[in-house]
């Protein structure tokens, strides 16, 4: 199997546009053909990276690709000149798509020339390498073969089942995981694809009401400034959008909040997956959203805060440190199992014995099969031997009226082996806070400073890069120097 075998299927549909961008949209027929020019220009190459933003020429390099037996590499256009230079060299003999290329791959001469390419029929070949955004350490390459990217979408969703005019916006970015399997599980099911080029929050509701905008997905960060966007107590007014899914990182439950009553008439889904999981595996979904806004039952209410249950053919299993599995309701590593898993890195994979991949996440599972993400294992932290979550603290922080986004890291601490940092966007008097947080949470887990910025670093898709901000602040320690805490 191959994964061009999704838009050769969708290409028998009928020419009903399958993506749009801007004034100009293509039929999944029309795809079809760019991309079976493009594989001709491609063949050969040891693999195409493609270096450009969201634009129509993106599914084409794609699917041209996976015709010519080339993995496609998208990368991070926004990285510096040295970095992806050094990406780059990766990959001697690769072919290189930019900015430049893209209005050529849809309107140069060999796009008037497609033959009837057909798909090398090697599911086990490489279809994609994805380097992760490297939160905690430096980018990996995963490796996504043609049967780990098929399985999800054929696991998951039915051939053709989008109703008419059913639209899907796209606004992560093409090297993340989401901008990918959104393509093909759009195509599959046959919803057409809107693309948006640079992400703003109001843009993305322009585009919304403009394109009919009937499903759309968002990282975390996103929804925050939509939601920021939107007057207090006002309706986001987008009557078509019928669907929102976010993810990709963890969603402060009251950004989830505030979204819910600006997005009345609109379901919502929490998916949570991995680069190296093929995209989502657990799902929290419009149910359980509605019945967690405004629950007076505690247990209901913070059901808002996990990402829900595994998807069909996906096994989830939390393990202590020593391996054992955890019993219902500890925390442990998260472990997942499943044919669209593919835990594979370039030159080595971190699958065990048995088909697990240990995905670095610490989680919880409930007596009901609801999986809580509590942090990555490597953001945990240390003090005075007692391990400290920091999505607790955080979730209690982002509840004070003045903060906007909240990140807790620690830093070393001769005494303690670590002591905690809070590090905030928004307003307030820093021992207020502290104090405020004390009135909350066990004194070992309240922060031991407080630090203000006008913003926090992040990576192209929204996540925190928590190692930048523990490099910084272990460089100037604010517990050395309390005029840092009101920085």
């Amino acid at each position: 199997m191959n994964i061009a075998m999704t838009l050769e299927m969708a290409a028998t549909t009928g020419e009903r546009p399958a993506v749009t961008l801007g004034e100009r949209s293509l039929s999944a027929a029309e795809l079809l053909r760019l991309a079976r020019a493009a594989a001709e220009r491609f063949r050969g190459a040891s693999a195409v990276l493609y270096r450009a933003p969201n634009h129509l020429a993106y599914p084409v390099t794609l699917f041209a690709c996976a015709l010519a037996g080339v993995p496609f590499v998208p990368l991070n256009y926004r990285l510096g000149a040295e970095q992806l230079t050094e990406i780059e060299a990766r990959h001697p003999g690769a072919e290189r798509v930019g900015p430049e290329d893209l209005d050529g791959l849809l309107d140069g001469p060999a796009a008037q020339q497609a033959d009837d390419v057909q798909a090398p029929w090697d599911q086990d070949a490489v279809a994609v390498i994805l380097y992760t955004s490297g939160t905690t350490a430096a980018p990996k390459a995963a490796l996504l073969r043609h049967r780990h990217l098929l399985a999800y979408v054929l696991n998951t969703l039915e051939f053709d089942s989008a109703a008419d005019g059913d639209a899907a916006l796209v606004a992560v970015p093409p090297y993340h995981i989401a901008g990918l399997t959104n393509l093909m599980s759009n195509l599959y099911t046959g919803r057409r694809v809107v693309y948006l080029p640079a992400f703003s929050a109001a843009e993305w509701l322009a585009t919304v009401r403009r394109e009919k905008v009937t499903h759309a997905m968002l990282v975390p960060t996103m929804l925050a400034r939509i939601v920021e966007e939107i007057p207090a107590g006002a309706d986001a007014d987008v009557p078509s959008l019928r669907s929102l899914a976010y993810g990709g990182a963890r969603a402060p439950r009251t950004v989830v909040e505030k979204a819910l009553r600006a997005f009345p008439g609109t379901d919502f889904v929490n998916a949570y997956g991995l680069t190296e999981t093929s995209s989502s595996i657990a799902v929290l979904g419009p149910a359980e959203h509605r019945a967690a806004l405004g629950a007076t039952d505690p247990l209901v209410r913070d059901r808002l805060t996990s990402v829900g249950r595994p998807l069909p053919g996906v096994e989830i299993e939390l393990r202590t440190p020593e391996g054992e599995v955890c019993p219902v309701g500890r925390t442990g590593l998260v472990h997942v199992r499943g044919d669209q898993i593919s835990g594979e890195y370039r030159g080595r994979s971190v699958l065990d014995a048995d088909g697990w991949f240990p995905t670095g996440d610490l989680g919880r599972m409930d007596a009901d099969g609801y999986l809580s993400i509590e942090g990555r294992a490597d953001d945990t932290i240390i003090r005075g031997g007692e391990n400290i979550a920091p999505a607790e603290i955080e979730d209690v922080l982002l509840d004070h009226p003045g903060i906007r986004e909240a990140v807790v890291i620690g830093v070393p601490d001769e005494e303690w082996g670590q002591r905690i940092v809070a590090v905030l966007v928004g307003t307030g008097d820093p021992e207020e806070i502290r104090r405020w947080a004390k009135g909350r949470l066990r004194t070992s887990k309240t922060p031991d400073a407080v630090v203000f910025r006008a913003d926090l670093p992040r990576t192209g898709t929204g996540k925190l890069l928590r190692r930048t901000l523990i490099a910084e602040l272990t460089k100037s320690d604010p517990l050395d120097n309390p005029e840092k805490s009101h920085a």
